[in-house]
């Protein structure tokens, strides 16, 4: 954790230029969290009190061309040092019931502006070096701590994407999920049935290639979120394989492959897809205890059929059904950590 923030000189250009067109233009969001754990942030955000049709001025008068990003919305973004820098105006959000499209107001307030953020940690705005925190994220982000912003089954209700960011963010960096926050993720775990299929991908190909994808992991199961999203991993959950060469139950032992897989992309998906045929050729043994003779294969076809709903991109579905096919062999990339994960007590 750093105090006094020191900008590179790349990050500082961007927000000398931004200061230049329109001030005040507070940092804000994940941005501001990656700078408090010393580390460079892909983007920065910038908010500011004005109205969009205000910013757009601002841009024009000086000399440069507004792009509508969003505008609508308070958005409006502007191309500087080969990159694309997006300034919004503060904005409240309101949600009429069984509706995912917000009614959005602009508001002069950079505190309301914050109250509507997802996590504690990402609720955290600097302008200069002055930090506004009035959701005390930095307490949680030195105590790892993932926390709702307020009050969180209004924050998983108005878009419930964020209890599946709340298990990224845990395998990203390692944070554990603050217990009243979990406790609505499990409650409220259905409603991610309401976001598209693209929004869950983007989020999980960034947990399954996370430092600490175990935790996250242990996260997306116990907060059910995962048998809403892919139920034939659902399954998994509490297995007893009932199988002597297995020590741990099916969801840990997946865990595990996963977390001792190659981090790429589509060998993490595989490694967590690698067992789901299991529970459906499940056949009881003469000598006691459960074979699963042919899991490989069963479960390359249904992974096809996941791929399908789960919108894969055709180079995907290929790969990570061939590489569950051939995961038993002895030459597949997936042999070794499943193999680990059979040891692991």
């Amino acid at each position: 954790m750093i105090n006094t923030i020191q900008f590179d000189k790349k990050s500082q250009e961007t927000i000398d230029f931004v200061n230049s067109i329109i001030t005040p233009a507070y940092i804000v969001g994940g941005c501001v969290r990656d700078l408090h754990l010393n580390k460079t942030p892909k983007d920065f955000d910038f908010c500011t009190p004005y109205t969009p049709d205000e910013i757009e001025a601002h841009i024009v008068r000086a000399g440069r061309k507004a792009i509508d990003v969003g505008k609508k919305f308070g958005t409006l973004a502007v191309h500087y040092n080969g990159e694309t820098i997006e300034i919004t105006s503060f904005r409240k959000e309101q949600y009429k019931p069984g509706s995912r499209k917000p009614e959005v107001a602009f508001i002069a307030s950079i505190e309301d502006d914050l109250s509507r953020r997802d996590f504690s940690i990402n609720s955290m705005a600097m302008l200069g070096d002055k930090l506004l925190d009035p959701f005390n994220g930095m307490t949680d982000l030195k105590a790892k701590i993932i926390r709702a912003t307020g009050n969180p089954t209004l924050r998983f209700k108005e878009d419930p994407l964020r209890m599946l960011r709340a298990c990224r963010f845990a395998g990203q960096l390692g944070f554990s999920i603050e217990d009243q926050t979990f406790k609505k993720m499990c409650e409220h775990s259905h409603m991610i049935i309401g976001v598209s299929q693209e929004r869950w991908i983007m989020e999980l190909d960034k947990l399954l290639m996370g430092d600490y994808v175990e935790l996250g992991l242990n996260y997306l199961f116990d907060s059910g979120l995962v048998k809403f999203m892919m139920p034939e991993l659902g399954l998994q959950y509490n297995y007893d394989q009932r199988n002597s060469y297995h020590s741990l139950v099916l969801h840990q032992h997946t865990i595990q492959t996963v977390s001792g897989t190659l981090k790429d992309i589509n060998h993490r998906w595989a490694a967590l897809l690698h067992d789901v045929g299991k529970p459906f050729i499940a056949r009881e043994k003469k000598l006691g205890g459960l074979g699963y003779a042919k899991h490989d294969l069963i479960g390359a076809i249904i992974v096809e059929h996941m791929a399908l709903y789960l919108r894969f991109s055709f180079e995907r579905a290929r790969i990570v059904s061939q590489l569950v096919k051939e995961h038993m062999s002895k030459d597949s990339p997936l042999k070794r950590a499943d193999d680990r994960a059979h040891k692991v007590k």
